[in-house]
């Protein structure tokens, strides 16, 4: 649930590493608070979306959001902890994303990204999203992505 304490820590944590590339730079409070005002995330839960935490040994280390808009949803706030990184948490978040898409047959899965947001840029293309022409104003974005997602045949 976003309201939770530790999905408020690791998405906390996302924004003071994305705002710090931003400003290339470590990012003061300000500038994070401000970021989380921009990018709201309340809405991830219910029939909206869902925010996806990974917690090890009682604390959060990552996490994945969804938007849910019909047929097509949007991938948002997919974070590792540099910790935490290189040991495939962002993929098995990613496809637990996928699959909640699935169940309720959404058939499009995209994002907005930057490419200075390397790691993330490479996770994606391992993960069989494409980039796309812009579906979106997103003033902090210069990569889009889209991936279709097959349905589960029963």
């Amino acid at each position: 649930m976003p309201g939770a304490a530790p999905a408020a820590q690791i998405v906390r944590d996302y924004m003071v590493d994305v705002t710090s590339r931003w400003y290339q730079r470590p990012a003061t409070r300000n500038e994070v608070d401000q970021a989380l005002r921009d990018e709201p995330y309340g809405d991830l839960q219910g029939s909206t979306g869902m925010l996806l935490v990974a917690v090890e040994d009682g604390h959060p280390v990552g996490c994945a959001g969804v938007r849910f808009l019909a047929d097509v949803a949007e991938l948002t706030k997919v974070f590792t902890l540099p910790s935490h990184r290189g040991r495939g948490l962002g993929s098995q978040l990613l496809h637990a994303v996928e699959q909640a898409c699935r169940e309720r047959a959404v058939g499009t899965l995209r994002l907005d990204t930057r490419a200075a947001l390397a790691e993330a840029c490479a996770m994606y293309e391992r993960n069989g999203f494409e980039r796309v022409s812009a579906f979106n104003t997103a003033p902090y974005s210069d990569r889009w992505y889209s991936k279709t997602l097959t349905t589960n045949v029963r």
